[in-house]
């Protein structure tokens, strides 16, 4: 039975890179068991010459089509089979990689979700999605409806997908505006940027943005373009803005009731994740497609897993993903976790 080790990215973040091989051990335990029809075995974390790794057995010699899906694993660095002698051969992987991995990394800024942990979210949801299996010959299109300056919106045009977010937070709806349009003149890529302003009952309340681009112009013209949607809104309001079910997943990094929700804020109330959820969740359900998923992370000590499951099995979904497996430390006030749920077909 072949063996092979995943070598794990470094991650600038300390508390992140600590806890990276039981991350991967999760994630790759996810793939395996939705993509991979359970093809490895003894998936583990395993420490080889001092260094952290990921290791696991394959029934069989593992084909190019598998070894492409785990070269999406968010810390898969570099993957080695072990032969019997104990020697590391390198197995070349091919990560799907749309745009320049530079749009996740350049913006630094307080309360930046991790981009390893935003794009493990992602691969767990979509390993969920009935809708995954159309991607790559089909361009999924994927909500955050929670999207703070856009990390998540990153990590799904770097997959090539559509992309739409809702932010309340006009501060944040601007920067990422000004930084996405920048790194687009940047990069020389072909685009149009729409601004409109938001209105409701004959008031502006927000404003909204829409972006086409593409690589080059050969592919504008042809029309292989990726769209961004953004609106500055309450995303309790997001009925109003999908009212037909769009997306092929729903993935979202919610306000952790510690940083994100100070109670000076007129918002503070609905920004916590119990009373954010139980109020948006119908509008953000009713723009998925049946067999769509949604993927949550949250802040485990401000509302617990089996009340956060309550709740999205309440508005409707089914869960997939509660074995707290991929619960983590953020720092002294968060710890980490996520939920998977599946919209009924």
């Amino acid at each position: 039975m072949p063996a092979y080790a995943l070598l794990l990215r470094p991650a600038a973040n300390r508390l992140y890179s600590k806890g990276a091989a039981a991350l991967n051990q999760a994630e790759l335990s996810v793939l395996n068991e939705r993509v991979l029809n359970g093809s490895l075995y003894a998936v583990e974390p395993a420490v080889i010459g001092g260094v952290d790794y990921v290791r696991f057995s394959a029934a069989e010699t593992m084909s190019t089509d598998d070894v492409a899906r785990l070269s999406n694993l968010s810390s898969a660095f570099a993957l080695f089979q072990i032969e019997d002698d104990g020697r590391l051969v390198p197995v070349a992987l091919a990560p799907v990689a749309h745009l320049d991995d530079d749009l996740l990394t350049i913006q630094r800024y307080k309360g930046k979700t991790n981009e390893q942990f935003t794009k493990l979210l992602f691969n767990v949801t979509l390993a969920a999605s009935a809708h995954t299996a159309d991607w790559p010959t089909r361009r999924l299109r994927v909500l955050d409806p929670a999207c703070g300056r856009g990390t998540s919106l990153n990590q799904g045009l770097v997959y090539g997908f559509d992309v739409d977010g809702i932010e309340i937070d006009r501060v944040a709806y601007d920067a990422y505006r000004t930084f996405f349009v920048t790194w687009l003149k940047d990069k020389r890529y072909k685009h149009q940027v729409h601004t409109m302003p938001l209105r409701r009952d004959g008031k502006v309340v927000g404003r909204r943005l829409e972006v086409v681009f593409a690589r080059d112009k050969h592919e504008y013209k042809a029309d292989d373009v990726q769209r961004v949607r953004l609106v500055n809104d309450d995303t309790r309001q997001a009925g109003d803005h999908y009212r037909k079910p769009v997306f092929d997943a729903v993935i979202a990094d919610l306000p952790y009731g510690v940083q994100h929700a100070s109670r000076t804020r007129p918002d503070a109330r609905t920004r916590r994740p119990e009373a954010l959820l139980d109020a948006a969740l119908d509008g953000w359900i009713g723009a998925m497609k049946p067999g769509a998923a949604i993927g949550l992370s949250w802040n485990t000590k401000v509302l617990a897993r089996d009340e956060l499951v309550e709740l999205l099995g309440r508005h409707g979904l089914e869960p997939r993903t509660g074995d707290g497996s991929f619960e983590h430390r953020v720092d002294h006030a968060i710890t980490r976790d996520l939920v998977v749920a599946v919209k009924p077909e």
